[in-house]
């Protein structure tokens, strides 16, 4: 069997820009939400503080530099950059362009289209008790924005980092559900990919929900990558659950969603991911309280050693799989907002980085079921 390519999804935030000055103070970034996460409940692991690469600023191109190191030693392959574009509007697309214009480090990449509306409540704890307010829209305006996009982000597509599966360009859109059915965006990119000389794309769709991943609206798509962190909270509750949810969140001021992870990884497997389409997401962790406060999920006392076992269950299913490139994306490298990263922090160190790494040297490959 091929090795399957290790994807770790990478959060582009961690360094100032206008509308985040404007929208919640000069200076804001994640580690803003990071660093004020408290504990709340005895025992929850909070607030997590980076070690070796400290709180960094994504402005500064060593930090890419150590990160790509880092990644190498996980044995994770290449990133994948989420995108913001909101009809023309491009934010947090700095570390990705200064990297592209550096030209290094020689490490593959791709891109993620995390095309959705952000207010005001998903970003931080202390906007959870006001109203709701959208601070920048997504829309999808038509044929010239579909190419202005595609404009602004040929830079990437045409550096030799650029990740190919099949020869052709990953991409990965987010929220393909909410785009309207007549948004021409696939088949016009691959008109402009063969008019600037580059070969078609690789389009993967995201998702959250393993019903979903059958869905008509996704047969256009070559993979379905499919996160079931929903799947440990379960899905569907009933009334009762709902209100004693509820009850525990507004009155006893507790955060209503708590899952041990050792349960959460076993919640998470699903039949869905053994469909062939399907590329399986692993997650070390989550805990999206910084954001959040007690309407935040957790997952509760993670461990390296469990994070292998996690591992090891995707590696076994797609094992399976024939396909022209097993794949597996890690949710995430670098999201500490949301409790879900896996560079070094000061309770663990690197022991997610070379858990990955063992498991991925230790497993056996030799049933082959690539084509």
């Amino acid at each position: 069997m091929i090795k399957p390519e290790i994807i770790a999804f990478y959060l582009p935030q961690f360094h100032p820009f206008p509308e985040n000055d404007n929208w919640w103070g000069k200076g804001f970034t994640e580690w803003t939400n990071v660093g004020k996460a408290r504990k709340l409940f005895p025992g929850h692991y909070q607030p997590r503080i980076p070690a070796d690469l400290g709180y960094y600023d994504l402005r500064l191109s060593l930090i890419y530099e150590q990160q790509v190191q880092l990644a190498q030693e996980a044995g994770v392959t290449a990133f994948c950059f989420y995108e913001y574009w909101f009809g023309g509007k491009r934010l947090m697309e700095r570390p990705l362009v200064n990297m592209i214009e550096r030209g290094v480090p020689d490490f593959p990449f791709c891109i993620c289209w995390a095309n959705h509306t952000w207010t005001n409540n998903n970003w931080n704890a202390a906007a959870q008790r006001v109203e709701r307010k959208v601070l920048i829209e997504q829309t999808y305006p038509g044929i010239d924005d579909i190419d202005n996009h595609f404009y602004a982000l040929l830079p990437a597509f045409s550096d030799k980092r650029y990740l190919r599966i099949d020869d052709r360009l990953v991409f990965v859109i987010y929220d393909y559900k909410s785009i309207p059915g007549n948004y021409t965006m696939l088949t016009r990119w691959n008109e402009l990919a063969r008019k600037n000389n580059l070969p078609e794309f690789y389009f993967m769709a995201y998702t959250a929900d393993p019903r979903e991943v059958k869905h008509p609206r996704y047969n256009v798509f070559d993979n379905v990558i499919l996160s079931n962190i929903n799947g440990a909270f379960g899905q569907g509750h009933s009334v009762k659950r709902l209100l004693k949810d509820v009850l525990i969140n507004r009155f006893l001021h507790l955060p209503a969603h708590v899952v041990s992870y050792r349960k959460a990884i076993k919640k998470m497997l699903c039949s869905a991911f053994e469909n062939e389409k399907v590329v399986p997401v692993v997650v070390p962790n989550w805990d999206h309280s910084p954001r959040l406060g007690t309407g935040g999920s957790i997952f509760h006392n993670s461990t390296p050693e469990l994070f292998k076992r996690h591992l090891t269950d995707i590696l076994l299913i797609t094992r399976q799989k024939r396909v022209v490139q097993p794949m597996i994306f890690i949710k995430s490298w670098n999201e500490w907002g949301e409790g879900n990263y896996m560079e070094p922090d000061l309770r663990f160190g690197k022991q997610y980085i070379e858990a990955c790494r063992q498991t991925i040297d230790a497993f056996d490959w030799t049933m082959d079921g690539t084509l």
